[in-house]
């Protein structure tokens, strides 16, 4: 894995099953990798789509780092990094245009965090 590799983009949306359920119709494809009552994760056509209630996370585009990477740009820019339920760890950044970015490292987390993270 290069040094920062694209994972996925999250929108808001007021129903995680609507938006699941959308994706799942409209492109049969789709691959639901996870789904609560607040986040849900798909997989469709190689692109990485997360579902986030407006509450708890931003929309966002998230980039992959490993751990000392995470650490590094967490301490650059004084950022405190969240642990997640699915061993994954992460902080935000604001980009220009009232934009957020994630910043993600999977080193933590059990192998099958790799495809399913739990919070984005």
């Amino acid at each position: 894995m290069s040094d920062y590799e694209f994972d996925h983009a999250a929108q808001v949306v007021p129903d995680i099953a609507e938006a699941i359920a959308w994706y799942q119709n409209t492109l049969p494809n789709a691959v639901v990798l996870y789904q609560d009552a607040t986040w849900g994760f798909l997989e469709a056509g190689g692109a990485k789509l997360a579902f986030v209630v407006k509450d708890q996370h931003p929309g966002h585009l998230a980039w992959r780092v490993g751990d000392v990477e995470l650490e590094r740009l967490a301490a650059l820019h004084d950022k405190a990094i969240s642990p997640h339920r699915d061993g994954t760890r992460s902080f935000y950044l604001d980009a220009p245009g009232n934009q957020a970015i994630e910043i993600i490292s999977y080193d933590r987390a059990p192998s099958t965090a790799s495809t399913t993270p739990a919070k984005s």
